[in-house]
């Protein structure tokens, strides 16, 4: 399985966390969740942070049967409109970066 991750890296303009975090559920996850082959998309929203780390105030996940199910994902309709709703997103409520990290998971029998 492959688990493609998009971190959030920045700030939730201030007085706005509420108003993004309803953003980012209406508008977009349901269009995350259109892409083609995804098993499972989740997001996670989270307010602690380490010293020193950078802050990520959401992470996006989604996850993949394998690399050719994401290629496919990355290659359709679905991604235009995905961005374009993350992209309103950022611009009214954010103040920062997405930062994607693909890892992927093999399963091996015992």
């Amino acid at each position: 399985m492959i688990t493609r991750y998009a971190l959030f890296e920045g700030k939730v303009k201030d007085g706005q966390t509420e108003a993004f975090r309803a953003a980012v559920l209406d508008f977009i996850l349901p269009k995350w969740k259109a892409f083609p082959g995804a098993l499972d998309v989740r997001v996670s929203f989270t307010d602690a942070r380490d010293d020193g780390a950078p802050e990520i105030p959401m992470i996006l996940a989604i996850n993949y049967p394998d690399l050719p199910s994401v290629e496919a994902a990355l290659a359709s309709p679905a991604r235009a409109a995905a961005k374009a709703a993350t992209e309103q997103v950022m611009a009214r409520f954010f103040d920062g970066r997405i930062h994607h990290h693909v890892t992927q998971a093999n399963e091996f029998p015992l």
